[in-house]
């Protein structure tokens, strides 16, 4: 078993200075965890598979091909493999669990 601890996550992705930090990776899935600032800008391209966001804290809206809505903690977002999608408007600073199936990387999401 592998258990993760969210406070530890949010210390080391700041220790590394990174918004992303990766910290599962298996052949059927990876998990990550993103944040952005006030008014950051999120510059992420479609990935190659599906992904899923759960929103930990925050307040932004995000924008998935021409649908666009709210977000705020609690809230969770599919997201097909190859759509173009991007978090923005963020005026609280947001962060998101992030799921890809299969794993980020991979390229082997059907379509």
């Amino acid at each position: 078993m592998q258990a993760f601890d969210l406070a530890r996550l949010f210390a080391q992705r700041v220790k590394l200075g990174t918004p992303y930090l990766e910290f599962l990776k298996v052949p059927a899935m990876s998990l990550g965890l993103y944040t952005l600032p006030v008014g950051g800008t999120d510059e992420q391209t479609p990935h190659a598979e599906d992904e899923a966001y759960y929103v930990v804290s925050g307040r932004a809206r995000i924008r998935v091909a021409d649908d666009d809505r709210a977000l705020e903690p609690g809230t969770i977002v599919f997201v097909p493999a190859r759509v173009p999608h991007h978090f923005h408007s963020i005026a609280q600073e947001l962060t998101v669990l992030v799921f890809f199936a299969p794993a980020e990387g991979t390229g082997l999401a059907p379509g």
